[in-house]
């Protein structure tokens, strides 16, 4: 007899087969995928059809699901979540309570951080700081060396 080991992610799908990672022991349901050289923290999760490769790290209460894909060095720690289509790829970094949703996209070595979130089909990139209470969204393209703080609302 089989035992398929399950998880509730609550996320309103129930216990759903998932496993602990190798390399961090955080829960991932069977249904996404996590490359080995990824690390995923204890208190993290990776579920949904979300893809993290590379070397991308989750840590701390970071949730990752969705359609997401994470890649390269990119780390989602704290509280933050990264969700639907959303794409974390270079040297980026989500963390704080910061959402990246929709088909937003964040690389290069952007930081978004604090309560901020970035969602539709807006694109960071660079060495974008994206912090407090401030919204990308939209079609929206930041990059270059900026900070946008406060509660800044940048849409397009």
């Amino acid at each position: 007899m089989t035992t398929t080991t399950t998880y509730d992610f609550r996320d309103g799908n129930g216990p759903v087969p998932a496993h602990k990672h190798p390399n961090g022991g955080g829960w991932v349901a069977d249904s996404a995928y996590v490359a080995i050289s990824a690390y995923v923290g204890p208190n993290a999760a990776v579920y949904g059809t979300a893809r993290v490769q590379e070397y991308a790290k989750i840590l701390g209460n970071a949730k990752v699901y969705g359609d997401a894909y994470i890649s390269d060095n990119a780390k989602v720690l704290g509280n933050a979540k990264v969700y639907g289509n959303a794409d974390i790829s270079g040297n980026a970094k989500v963390y704080g309570n910061a959402l990246v949703y929709n088909s937003a996209l964040v690389c290069g070595n952007a930081e978004i951080y604090g309560n901020a979130k970035i969602y539709d089909n807006a694109d960071v990139f660079g060495n974008v700081e994206v912090y407090d209470e401030a919204h990308i969204f939209g079609n929206a393209m930041v990059s270059g060396d900026v900070e946008i703080y406060g509660d800044a609302l940048v849409c397009d």
